[in-house]
């Protein structure tokens, strides 16, 4: 079961695309985070969800609210993929051990070997104010994710 709205927001410590490393603590007391968990890079409904952010990016990075997007893909194919999509914000690798944030969060599937497409909306203070969770074939509606951090 996916964490849920009040929870305490589950820690974690992954590499990004350019292997640094990042903490959800980091955050604490200075930005809300809105942490995107998706299937995998390179494919169509993740390509263009994660395009479709980068259009926006100002709603989601700024001085108040920092985008992290997590798949289960390594750091390496993130890179790749941040560069041929020109992604400028953080592409977290919940590689290994294969899937443990993912876990943490209760979005991975056991049987596909990733991640569903759950976004967690976490306040400063590191409690989730916001969540959906889809299914993979399901594309998320990025205007929701504007309501929510307009709510914060």
């Amino acid at each position: 079961m996916a964490i849920q709205v009040g929870d305490k927001a589950p820690d974690f410590e992954l590499k990004d695309n350019h292997g640094r490393t990042v903490r959800l603590s980091d955050f604490r007391d200075e930005k809300n985070v809105v942490l995107l968990f998706y299937p995998f890079a390179f494919t169509g409904v993740c390509t263009g969800e994660l395009c479709a952010l980068r259009d926006n990016l100002p709603e989601f990075v700024n001085d108040d609210t920092q985008l992290l997007a997590v798949s289960n893909d390594s750091i390496h194919t993130l890179r790749v993929f941040a560069e041929q999509e020109g992604l400028e914000y953080p592409l977290l690798s919940d590689f290994w051990p294969h899937g443990d944030t993912s876990r943490a969060y209760g979005v991975f599937d056991e049987d596909k070997g990733c991640a569903v497409r759950g976004t967690f909306i976490v306040d400063k203070e590191g409690v989730v104010r916001w969540t959906v969770v889809n299914a993979l074939p399901d594309a998320r509606d990025l205007n929701e994710y504007v309501k929510a951090l307009g709510s914060l």
